[in-house]
């Protein structure tokens, strides 16, 4: 894979004992690729952005911060109780339209580049599969990127991220414990949890309006799996 050097001057160091152990990914939301380099190359007052790297819809790979500096992609977030996601985190930035200017799907050769991108990622921070995360999840009142559009279930199949591999029967319908337990922030009401769970790992609800933001037997089902493949992951880790 060939990476072109793009520098973007919105970094900073990372803070002081903070290690790589969550990989973001997001969609621009801007109208072209060119439009998003713009965006994370420039300077605005009290705005200014970046991201470690940005794939176009080509599949060229821009490299705008190194990865040992703390790049602006997350802003304010949280998981598992960390709130500094930028200090731990590598971002990518994939070009997409977002839901702002016409979402539409990933195109395969751009998918194939961030999946070699992640992997190399992953490989070179020891990052576990439940800490690739997207922008929803860490930021779900704010964020809807990368979107119920993005292939979470076909990554997951090329190694980068966690999917459930069953939907076992939880042992409670609260589905709000559930997904804090899984790393999302309690703070944020359930609705809102539940949206960016489903933008995750549910994206045919969106299909069906109504449900989006509803907890079905299903939801409880997939969150808890989640959940258990998580903590058997921590176990093998340990």
């Amino acid at each position: 894979m060939i990476i072109i050097d793009a520098p973007s001057p919105n970094f900073g160091p990372r803070q002081e004992g903070k290690k790589i152990k969550y990989l973001i990914l997001h969609y621009t939301g801007t109208q072209t690729a060119f439009n998003a380099l713009q965006l994370l190359q420039g300077s605005r007052e009290g705005h200014d952005v970046s991201a470690h790297y940005l794939v176009d819809e080509t599949g060229a790979v821009m490299r705008l911060v190194g990865e040992s500096m703390r790049a602006w992609h997350a802003g304010k977030s949280f998981w598992e109780g960390e709130e500094d996601i930028n200090s731990c985190s590598i971002g990518i930035e994939i070009h997409n339209p977002g839901h702002e200017y016409g979402y539409v799907s990933f195109p395969t050769e751009q998918m194939e580049a961030v999946v070699e991108l992640c992997r190399e990622i992953i490989e070179r921070h020891d990052i576990l599969p439940y800490q690739v995360l997207a922008h929803s999840d860490i930021a779900p009142e704010r964020k809807m990127d990368p979107g119920e559009l993005f292939p979470w279930e076909w990554l997951a199949q090329q190694g980068v991220g966690l999917w459930p591999k069953s939907a076992e029967a939880a042992d409670s319908a609260d589905i709000k414990s559930i997904l804090t337990a899984y790393g999302y922030d309690p703070r944020q009401d359930g609705k809102t949890l539940i949206t960016a769970f489903q933008r995750h790992f549910e994206p045919n609800v969106f299909l069906t309006p109504d449900r989006i933001g509803v907890a079905s037997s299903n939801t409880v089902k997939i969150a808890n799996a989640l959940l258990l493949q998580k903590l058997a992951g921590r176990r093998k880790v340990s």
